[in-house]
């Protein structure tokens, strides 16, 4: 037991303990889906997967509350029924969706006439930000904000 007190000292002295280390070796923590809460689920499935154009994934439940979609890299998007009404939502809370290209899918959005804007609020218009991503930002059907981006990640 004697020995026990040295032996730690020459494990610390000598690197064999690195608080550091101890964090690198902590689980990663990945996203796994994101849930948004609708009123009329229809209307909002139609807008993700027509619009939008995500694919849709099997829903397990088959209670017909959810819709899921894939949104990347094994991440999954739910819809959830059950909300009263759709509520107003602030611009900075938003789901942000990348794109090939911005001027085919804004070209798309004016042949659907449905309204996009840039950051600032102006109508039909692309912001180019400071490191170069145009981006533009719409609402889906029940208010919820969307960014939509060409940043290649």
């Amino acid at each position: 037991m004697k020995f026990l007190p040295a032996f730690l000292c020459l494990f610390i002295c000598f690197g064999y303990y690195n608080p550091a280390n101890a964090q690198n070796n902590k689980p990663k923590v990945t996203i796994d889906h994101v849930a948004i809460f609708v009123a009329d689920l229809q209307k909002e499935a139609s807008f993700y997967r027509d619009v939008m154009q995500l694919d849709t994934l099997a829903e397990p439940f088959h209670d017909n509350k959810h819709a899921w979609f894939t949104i990347g890299n094994g991440i999954a998007m739910h819809l959830i029924q059950g909300a009263y009404q759709p509520k107003e939502y602030f611009k900075n809370h938003h789901t942000c969706f990348s794109v090939p290209s911005l001027t085919d899918f804004t070209k798309r959005l004016l042949e659907l006439k449905l309204a996009f804007e840039d950051v600032s609020g102006k109508p039909n218009t692309i912001t180019t930000r400071i490191d170069g991503v145009h981006q533009i930002w719409l609402k889906d059907p029940e208010g919820y904000w969307l960014e939509v981006n060409d940043a290649k990640h």
